[in-house]
């Protein structure tokens, strides 16, 4: 017998009445994620993939391959999405803004995006309104940048493209005016911003959720832990912050997703500095790795609020579960079958939550995340810690 498997891709009319389309340009992990709340929330998710197998089309049958820098690809692909929005920054601004034009719904905009997408346009415009930073300058030289270490107190300092880097790529530490990182980094071929080393106790993350009429909402605040620029574990809430700095660090992250005008999920990532100032580092419009606690941490998730928010929905509590929720992100070793890893992380913590993305194991990539809640947070930290390196075969009992 011949059988045949076919994907069906429903029509409009063939939707109950009244489904929203959300469409989300890429189909990485974030967009998998959103699957989960979409399914449930009764919302038919659309994913514009890079290739048939990526994370997303994995989860999503309605998801077409096609190039997110292509205008008629994405222009076909809105065409049939009440609103459109990112599990990345990378589209064109212009291509966003020809679809603004022509009454397509996109969330966040790209007048709010373009501050993701660019460093330089993101300081240029915290200063704007006194958003606290580090200190910076666009350099094009390696005199400015010398120029600038002076201004700062001298090296080390530290360089970034203003556009495409991610995950430590794209950043260089630079420890003196003669450093081959300052080559490296202008061999580039993007803008380079130049920034002070700040000398920082630990990294923070205050993620907020924006809704098209202003409605907005602040998580707790959490502590990030990177390792070679990528991050590794989130503590929700951050330990020992102050009431007064944890009030400060959200109320930073809602103005500016207010000056901004952003939709959706906002991340600020923050460096809390030795003197005590909360120093804004990163922003990202979109789910964000430090909030994926929140999918069995918090009330409401990070994904359905930024849902809602896209459809201008009412937005859910962001308050945590339980006092403590730990998550450590699942790296790719030298052990390609993590699932034969579930059985021990299971049955020793029946109350463990993994999430696996659907990718191959590579040296460092992302490839799942585990969390972990509870009262006490040695407990609950040992308990992420141990089911992560179980998984990856960095321990075996």
């Amino acid at each position: 017998m011949d059988i045949r498997l076919t994907f069906v891709k429903f029509s409009r009319d063939e939707l109950p009445v009244g489904t929203p389309v959300v469409g989300m340009v890429g189909g990485g992990q974030l967009a998998r994620m959103t699957q989960e709340t979409a399914i449930a929330l009764g919302v038919q998710l659309r994913v514009l993939a890079e290739g048939p197998t990526v994370s997303a089309a994995q989860a999503v049958a309605d998801a077409p391959v096609g190039d997110y820098k292509d205008a008629e690809t994405v222009r076909r692909f809105a065409a049939e999405c009440d609103v459109v929005t990112f599990d990345h920054e990378h589209v064109p601004t212009d291509l966003l803004r020809a679809l603004e034009a022509e009454n397509v719904k996109v969330f966040p905009g790209p007048d709010a995006l373009v501050h993701a997408q660019d460093k330089a346009v993101m300081r240029s415009r915290l200063d704007s309104f006194d958003a606290p930073s580090p200190a910076h300058q666009v350099v094009s030289s390696a005199a400015e940048v010398a120029d600038f270490a002076k201004r700062v107190g001298g090296f080390p300092i530290i360089l970034k493209t203003t556009r495409g880097g991610y995950d430590g790529k794209g950043v260089w530490f630079v420890d003196g005016p003669d450093d081959e990182a300052i080559a490296v980094a202008f061999r580039s071929g993007v803008p380079i911003l130049a920034e002070e080393k700040v000398d920082f106790v630990r990294e923070l993350s205050a993620i907020v959720a924006r809704s098209p009429h202003g409605q907005a909402v602040a998580y707790p605040i959490v502590e990030s832990v990177q390792r070679d620029g990528i991050c590794v574990e989130v503590t929700a809430p951050a330990p020992g912050l102050a009431a007064e700095q944890a009030a400060q660090a959200q109320q930073t992250a809602l103005r500016i997703a207010g000056e901004l005008g952003v939709v959706g999920i906002l991340a600020v990532e923050m460096f809390e500095a030795r003197d005590g100032r909360l120093l804004v580092n990163e922003l990202a419009m979109r789910p964000h790795n430090t909030g994926h606690w929140s999918i069995d941490g918090a009330v409401t998730s990070q994904f359905e609020n930024h849902l809602r928010a896209v459809l201008d929905l009412p937005l859910g509590s962001p308050a945590a579960r339980a006092p403590y929720t730990v998550m450590v992100n699942v790296l790719g070793g030298d052990v390609e079958d993590m699932h034969r890893g579930l059985l021990h992380c299971m049955a020793r913590d029946p109350g463990l939550k993994v999430h696996f993305y659907g990718k191959s194991v590579k040296p460092g990539r992302k490839v799942g995340h585990v969390t972990a809640y509870g009262d006490s947070l040695e407990e609950t930290r040992e308990r992420a810690r141990h089911a992560a390196a179980y998984l990856t075969g960095t321990i075996d009992e």
